[in-house]
């Protein structure tokens, strides 16, 4: 998936309020840049940080930028938008592209389940009926390592109960992770982070819901599916 408009590079000078974040342009120009990223952005919002922007020319939208990139200035970069995943990864299922998952005839994104929730993903046409929770990793903290989450997160520990009641009723369901790094190879539960949501993660596993985690490759020019990668138990 290529970005719509080519990204220009900037300097983080803060974010700030989760949705906003000032930046440097290489002219010097200081503008604010929307962070479609509601999570801490641990190790990732640093001052002076390289991050890469897209403008746009929406009259309906205020801020002319949003934060799409950081730029670890050593060949990887990191994802920083949460919105990409859902989209990159419904347009790999409609191709039947995704690692680990077969072929499905119906691909049905925010269906209601559970209680007052939304699955990101439910797939139809084959048997069982398969429930997919995305979420998007990309807190690193040791070398390859991608982690989540980056900060407490009731409703990520409410998604595993309810993909554990749609096992029990007979069906498939699949928590992904889909990894926003280039440099990680192997996911893993921040459990120092979030003791609740490692807890459910643990039942969920023992109740039957699967665990998928694939890496995405990035560039200031596009971002595409990756590889299967490796779920490690700590």
């Amino acid at each position: 998936m290529r970005f719509a408009t080519p990204l220009i590079p900037a300097r983080l000078i803060r974010r700030y309020k989760r949705f906003l974040a000032d930046m440097m342009l290489e002219d010097g120009t200081e503008i604010t840049a929307h962070c479609a990223n509601p999570g801490s952005m641990m190790g990732l919002a640093e001052a002076g940080t390289l991050c890469w922007l897209e403008p746009n020319d929406d009259p309906k939208k205020k801020l002319k930028y949003g934060w799409r990139l950081v730029d670890h200035e050593n060949g990887h970069f990191t994802g920083v938008d949460t919105s990409l995943p859902n989209k990159l990864l419904k347009s790999a299922l409609i191709a039947h592209a995704v690692p680990g998952l077969p072929p499905y005839d119906l691909v049905r994104p925010e269906v209601k389940y559970g209680t007052g929730s939304r699955v990101d993903f439910l797939l139809t046409g084959a048997r069982p009926d398969t429930y997919v929770e995305v979420k998007s990793v990309t807190l690193s903290r040791r070398t390859g390592l991608a982690e989540f989450p980056d900060s407490v997160t009731a409703r990520g520990t409410k998604h595993l109960a309810e993909l554990s009641d749609m096992v029990t009723q007979g069906h498939r369901a699949v928590m992904l992770y889909l990894v926003q790094r280039t440099d990680c190879d192997r996911v893993a539960i921040a459990g120092d982070l979030d003791p609740a949501y490692a807890t459910a993660f643990d039942l969920g596993r023992a109740a039957g819901v699967e665990v998928l985690c694939l890496r995405t490759d990035m560039s200031p020019s596009e971002v595409v599916l990756g590889p299967q990668i490796t779920f490690q138990a700590i």
